[in-house]
C-alpha cells in the first residue's frame, strides 16, 4: 500500500500537474502553429514562388512497385509504394519550429522580465552592536541600552 500512496503523492503534487498541463497546452499550441504554417504562411510563399506546394515537393528516390513515377504527390507516391526524400515537409517543419521557438523564447522573456527581483531599497536602521535593537543609521545613542555607537 505504501508505494501507491507514494505514487499518489507523486502525481498530485505541482510539478507534475503544471508539467502535465503544459505537455498538453504544447501539444495543442504545436497543432495550431503546424495549421498555421501549413494554412496560412507557406501557401502565398509557394504562389510567390511560382505556385509551388512545399507539402509535394519530394524527391523519389525508388520508384513504387504498384504504379511508376511520375507521381504528383508524395501520398501518391506512398500509394505507389515508392520511397521518396519529402524535403518539402522537412521545409514546413522548419518554419512551424521556428514559430514555435521564436514564441516560446518570447514568453520565457516575458517570465524573466516578471521574475527580476527588485534592487532592495538602501537600510535606514542598523543593529546596535551591544542590544541587537533596531535603531535608526543617523542615530549616535541606542534609544534602547543607551549605548555610544561608532558613525
Amino acid at each position: 500500500m505504501s508505494i501507491l500512496k507514494e505514487f499518489r503523492d507523486f502525481a498530485v503534487r505541482g510539478n507534475v500537474l503544471d508539467l502535465a498541463i503544459a505537455v498538453v497546452i504544447g501539444g495543442a499550441f504545436g497543432t495550431i502553429v503546424k495549421s498555421m504554417v501549413d494554412d496560412i504562411i507557406m501557401p502565398p510563399i509557394g504562389m510567390l514562388l511560382g505556385n509551388v506546394d512545399f507539402s509535394n515537393l519530394f524527391l523519389v528516390l525508388k520508384e513504387g512497385s504498384k504504379q511508376a513515377a511520375p507521381y504528383i504527390s508524395v501520398a501518391a507516391a506512398k500509394d505507389a509504394g515508392a520511397i521518396t526524400l519529402n524535403f518539402g515537409l522537412f521545409i514546413n517543419a522548419m518554419v512551424s519550429f521556428t514559430i514555435i521557438a521564436f514564441a516560446i523564447f518570447m514568453l520565457v522573456k516575458v517570465i524573466n522580465r516578471l521574475k527580476r527581483e527588485e534592487v532592495p531599497a538602501e537600510a535606514t536602521t542598523q543593529d546596535c552592536p551591544y542590544c541587537l535593537s533596531s535603531i535608526p543609521l543617523k542615530a549616535s545613542r541606542c534609544p534602547h541600552c543607551t549605548s555610544q555607537l561608532i558613525n
